[in-house]
């Protein structure tokens, strides 16, 4: 599967339903997003029951403020609507399958409660 770009008009529909989207907050002139590219576009082909959504801080400005982007790359992974990990810096290979595995195996059940309870 192909990337997809992200932007604040499609964001919400993308994120919102049941699957595991990951998306990296990139821009053209940041040297550690274009070597985490490949790495990124590779387990995108790997891992086809999956969303790869890119997004162009500079092009997508409203939408890198929205979440705080203040460093890139950052991957942010949005499982069932609910942000699952975020952190900035480019990722290896192997660490980025272990994310990938780690969001597949959590209990979502587990990550709403812990959610509500913090929000009250």
């Amino acid at each position: 599967m192909t990337t997809v770009e992200l932007t604040k008009d499609n964001f919400n529909d993308v994120v919102s339903g049941d699957s595991i989207v990951l998306v990296d907050f990139w821009a053209t002139w940041c040297p550690p997003c274009l070597r985490f590219a490949p790495i990124y576009d590779k387990a995108a082909e790997k891992h086809p029951d999956l969303v790869f959504g890119k997004v162009d801080t500079d092009a997508q400005q409203e939408l890198a403020a929205t979440f705080e982007i203040s460093s890139i790359p950052t991957l942010m992974i949005v499982r069932e609507g609910v942000v699952v990990f975020s952190k900035a810096g480019a990722l290896p290979a192997p660490a980025l399958e272990q994310l990938i595995q780690q969001a597949k195996a959590l209990d979502m059940d587990e990550v709403r409660n812990a959610v509500a309870g913090q929000q009250s």
